[in-house]
């Protein structure tokens, strides 16, 4: 399959599982991906666990629990992501809160090692829940996601894997919270502390709602409720404006919106968009992951592309990246959408670099 137009960046047409079987062993330093959850979301044939279990013989349905399934799929994408990362290399994931721990055994099954489990706090889901009689209903508000973070074993000692392969450890002076007063130094192994002020980065990420404004958060927005703004990471979901970025030649089409009502319908029917993927992570937010976990100018895999936010951020970030997304409408947006951020990135790179060379004159 072709790639995109930046040659730091690939996007290939097909099923991860068939396309990583190909790729050389240890030849990936870092994997940042959102793939299916495995929960049937709003009906999407792509996160079926029935449709996903890789034991179900082809053109049949699964006879296998639902659960089961699942978790046998992530094994199976856990394993080949496994052998294609080099030694001490990790795993970034997003999952669901009530299938995290199905990705969370599969990834184990597959030989990873659980590192920790950051949350995404938006604040901003849509309960999905049956109206029953009483005031009583059949699920919550959905307002967070996890995002697992695993590590491939390392080879020897971690001095020797980094050392040699680059890998084993996070990003954390690249991935501080700017703040001249403070510099967190605190630790629990002696002799590691802090090179630059800054907080040191922590595993909650927290996002504004869309109606906060930069005087002012609205009462239910999750960084405003949890007080000082120094501590964490915030990221809002991305704006359509940002969904559609670099999707300009594409065409328009009208999606279903997750919000139940009459008048969600008439703004959807009325509104077309070009990216028309449901679950679209914001680029700041994969840009932070991104940098966490990859080695300058490393190669990053995201074995679910999507839309290719993971890819924009890859370019952002100074990293390559090699996608498998296995729907061509989606190929088609994440092409769109990484050589748009790349072109960007390019323009950040010599307005550096211009600015560095007027400094040192």
């Amino acid at each position: 399959m072709p790639a995109t137009t930046s040659h730091r960046s690939r996007v290939l047409q097909g099923d991860c599982l068939e396309v990583l079987a190909k790729r050389d062993a240890a030849s990936i330093d870092a994997v940042v991906t959102d793939p299916p959850y495995g929960i049937s979301m709003a009906g999407m044939r792509w996160d079926t666990p029935r449709r996903l279990d890789p034991s179900r013989p082809l053109g049949r349905r699964s006879r296998a629990n639902p659960s089961l399934a699942f978790q046998g799929f992530c094994t199976a994408w856990g394993s080949e992501c496994l052998r294609v990362l080099k030694p001490g290399g990790h795993l970034v994931s997003f999952a669901a809160p009530r299938t995290a721990h199905l990705l969370a055994y599969g990834l184990e099954a597959a030989g990873f090692e659980l590192r920790d489990t950051l949350m995404w706090l938006q604040g901003q889901g849509y309960p999905h829940s049956r109206q029953l009689p009483g005031g009583w209903g059949t699920g919550l508000k959905p307002a967070h996601e996890p995002i697992l973070l695993a590590r491939a074993p390392l080879d020897g000692s971690l001095g020797h894997t980094l050392s040699v392969h680059g890998t084993g450890g996070l990003n954390i002076d690249g991935c501080r919270l700017p703040d001249p007063g403070v510099c967190d130094r605190r630790t629990h192994t002696r002799g590691l502390s802090a090179s630059q002020p800054g907080r040191w980065p922590a595993n909650v990420v927290l996002s504004h709602t869309s109606q906060c404004t930069t005087g002012r958060c609205r009462s239910n927005c999750p960084a405003s409720l949890l007080g000082d703004r120094h501590r964490f990471f915030y990221c809002a979901k991305a704006s359509r404006r940002e969904r559609d970025a670099g999707c300009e030649q594409l065409p328009r089409q009208v999606v279903q919106t997750f919000k139940i009502g009459a008048r969600y319908k008439q703004m959807a029917d009325e509104n077309p968009v070009a990216n028309i993927h449901p679950t679209v992570k914001p680029i700041e937010l994969m840009r932070w992951l991104v940098r966490l976990v990859t080695p300058q100018g490393g190669l990053v895999l995201d074995p679910f592309a999507g839309s290719g936010s993971t890819g924009a951020a890859a370019q952002l970030e100074g990293a390559r990246f090699l996608g498998i997304e296995q729907d061509s409408e989606y190929v088609r947006i994440a092409r769109a959408r990484i050589k748009h951020w790349a072109m960007i990135a390019r323009t950040e790179a010599r307005v550096s670099a211009a600015c560095t060379g007027a400094a040192r004159r």
